[in-house]
């Protein structure tokens, strides 16, 4: 219901109960604030919002004022004025004055105000208050004299990140900020202090020192790690990134993003960072131009298909790859007459892809996430494996009670309430099975044979009961197979249960794929049983298989084998490479890569190269190069393409990465994006032979070579596991 109220002498309606300061908000209309944000509670304990309000005896926050019928505001009146003015005063008491050395300056929310409602020259002559600094870990620095007390960071912690790492201590002027105990933050989300802090409080460790705000100029661009597609920024100087910081979307990532998204770019100069194509004659390492390398590569992938079979040329893509690279990529494999070409690393089971969707995913936006009544996470540390769809699944209990359950192989740490936990070491199958029996029992479910025989030796718990209730509850219910589960063995019953478990409580079935851009390989077609936009094609060998056959030729885009494929025996594998030519397009280089590589051909970095990726939701944002290519590396997509070229690849002839990106959307058409998942119609007993055996999945900070790059999230807690 709206209420006529009137600000600054002009009318209008405003939603009643709505706070004062999101009403000037929305009308422009500038209230200075410190402790408020948007997406936090509101404290009202800096005061520097007061406004007059007519008949109120005294000055107002806006921050925690509702809107009411008739009331009548003035924000810029002598007496708001006054007040604001008093509190500025109050709050630069005890401040330091050494924004010549802040990092915050330039964009400091009391810098700012104080130009404004600051006094020219300041009454107080006592000795100031000095507070001895925290250590924060290697990613926080930190100021603590600076601190006003906003207790924003505080907010963050209680209420975004889920742990109360950090509190306030002592009263008045000996008031503190810290953590409770002498430690470290861990939280996969601390960086976002940094970012709401007002003042230069918190400011980021690596960055410090290294640039001024109004040096640096600013690139919107899209995180690359995980399936989110959180939005961020780029900030760089003299052609180098600076620093990452979270650009708000609200379907998407709020206004935060993951410390693993913010500290990525430390790895990007790394010193295994290659700038010139290398190839192996006779044993010995040789640094070539580019003619040379990529007519050798050319004449190298001939002589392999043209002895051998196009069935001896294997392609594997990294899933952080962009849209226009898996396409090329693809092109290149199936215009060479071979379907061996895959991006899923991380996968051992592949018996139900034949049943896949467009591409596994989510047929929601990662918001509407918060807006469920219950969720059913399976195998899944969805914490660390994708830390902003875990802030949405904490949302949803916070906003809606939403009760979570859990199937893992082991306890795992979560940071919002959980209802039920079904943690068995031994088979996440067999919980699995026990719902689905609650659900057969219940509800009179007519099942074949195959799925009969399945369940009938689950043992069935209250707790199981109780998980199968709370999804049949609402339609507004979600079942999420996690990471861990696609490492498994048997994924393929998993998925398939966990769809008879989705289809039978009406609940949506969401597939948290591993990378940053799964989502635009199945799209684009790199997988070998799917061309682009879901063509069928002849199935190929997949990423597991391509190693257990003797090929001649192995094509890997920015993959370090011995550590991005899991499930298999690594020496085993990389003896199968370097029987074989193996040719890599890559970032960097190890010595290990040198001893199977035969064509190492240096790839730009994915900030180095412009690029469309497609999250978990199907949406898709495409982001230009942040920078130039380091030296004499090349964005992978024209590699591709004039390795099509040389090859006789047809229709290879693109002047940029629009025109791959317009291709493909061109061969998508009105297919649906919201992907749409259910496995129920491929045959159970097709995949109910196998036993359950669990590969270690990667650490959240392990999950690419850039990451791993990253020296201070090596050094947190999660980079030393």
């Amino acid at each position: 219901m709206n209420v006529n109220i009137e600000i600054n002498g002009k009318e209008l309606q405003a939603e009643n109960g709505k706070m004062l300061i999101e009403v000037t908000d929305e009308l422009g209309i500038t209230v200075p604030r410190f402790c408020y944000h948007k997406n936090l509670s509101v404290s009202a304990n800096c005061r520097m919002c007061l406004v007059e309000v007519e008949k109120a005896p005294k000055p107002m926050p806006a921050c925690a004022t509702p809107v009411t019928e008739g009331m009548k505001v003035f924000t810029h009146s002598p007496k708001a004025l006054a007040a604001q003015k008093a509190v500025m005063e109050f709050l630069l008491i005890n401040h330091p004055l050494d924004c010549p050395v802040c990092d915050q300056g330039g964009e400091c929310d009391l810098q700012d105000f104080s130009i404004g409602y600051g006094e020219g020259k300041s009454q107080y002559v006592e000795a100031k208050r000095v507070i001895k600094d925290k250590d924060y870990g290697p990613l926080v620095a930190t100021e603590m004299t600076r601190c006003i007390h906003c207790t924003r960071c505080v907010r963050f912690g209680q209420e975004i990140a889920g742990i109360r790492e950090i509190g306030a201590t002592g009263r008045g002027e000996n008031m503190e900020i810290g953590t409770y105990i002498e430690k470290s933050i861990d939280s996969e989300l601390s960086g976002n202090i940094i970012d709401i802090c007002p003042v230069g409080a918190l400011t980021s460790k690596p960055f410090r020192f290294h640039a001024r705000a109004w040096e640096m100029q600013k690139h919107n661009g899209v995180a690359v790690h995980d399936c989110t597609g959180s939005n961020v920024e780029f900030h760089t100087l003299r052609g180098e990134i600076q620093r990452i910081i979270a650009r708000e979307n609200q379907d998407i990532n709020d206004s935060w993003i993951s410390d693993r998204d913010r500290y990525s770019y430390l790895g990007l100069n790394n010193e295994d960072r290659i700038f010139k194509p290398m190839i192996k004659k006779s044993g010995n390492w040789e640094t070539v131009d580019w003619e040379e390398a990529l007519n050798f590569t050319a004449e190298v992938i001939k002589n392999g298909v043209g002895t051998i079979g196009p069935d001896s040329l294997a392609t594997l893509v990294s899933p952080n790859a962009t849209l226009e690279e898996f396409y090329l990529a693809q092109k290149v494999t199936r215009g060479l007459g071979s379907h061996n070409i895959d991006h899923r690393l991380q996968q051992v089971d592949f018996r139900a892809q034949e049943s896949d969707p467009l591409y596994p995913g989510l047929k929601m936006s990662v918001k509407q996430i918060s807006e469920q009544n219950a969720i059913l996470l399976i195998g899944s540390n969805i914490r660390k494996e994708q830390p902003i769809i875990a802030h949405q699944v904490r949302q949803a209990t916070i906003i809606n009670n939403a009760k979570i359950s859990l199937v893992n192989t082991q306890h795992y740490e979560m940071n919002f309430n959980v209802s039920a936990e079904f943690a068995d070491d031994a088979n996440i199958l067999n919980n699995l099975l026990a719902l689905a029996k609650v659900l057969v029992q219940k509800d009179k479910i007519d099942v074949d044979k195959a799925f009969s025989k399945l369940i009938s030796s689950a043992k069935v718990t209250d707790n199981h009961e109780q998980t199968i209730a709370e999804l049949k509850t609402d339609e507004d219910s979600l079942v999420i197979v996690g990471n861990t589960a696609q490492t498994m063995s048997n994924y393929s019953q998993i998925k398939i249960i966990a769809s008879f478990i989705a289809t039978n409580t009406n609940s949506q079935l969401a597939i948290l794929t591993h990378g940053g851009n799964s989502a635009s390989a199945y799209i684009a077609g790199a997988v070998p049983h799917r061309g682009p936009c879901n063509q069928v094609e002849e199935n190929g060998l997949t990423a597991q298989e391509m190693f257990n056959k003797d090929l001649t030729t192995y094509i890997i885009q920015n993959i370090e084998i011995e550590k991005d494929l899991i499930g298999g025996d690594s020496e085993e594998v990389i003896n199968h490479l370097t029987k074989a030519n193996t040719i890599l397009i890559s970032s960097f280089v190890t010595d290990k890569m040198k001893e199977y590589a035969t064509i190492i051909l240096p790839a730009a970095i994915y900030t180095e190269s412009s690029g469309t990726y497609i999250n978990v939701s199907g949406t898709h944002q495409s982001m230009n190069a942040i920078t130039e290519a380091k030296a004499d590396s090349k964005p992978v997509w024209k590699i591709w393409r004039v390795l099509g070229n040389l090859l006789n690849i047809n229709n290879m002839d693109y002047m940029s990465s629009e025109e791959v990106k317009d291709e493909v959307l061109d061969i998508l058409g009105d297919k649906d994006m919201q992907s749409s998942i259910n496995w129920m119609d491929f045959e159970l007993d097709q995949v109910s032979n196998r036993a359950e055996y669990k590969v270690k999945p990667l650490g959240i900070y392990a999950v690419d070579s850039i990451v791993r790059r990253a020296d201070a999230l090596q050094r947190t807690a999660d980079g030393q596991q």
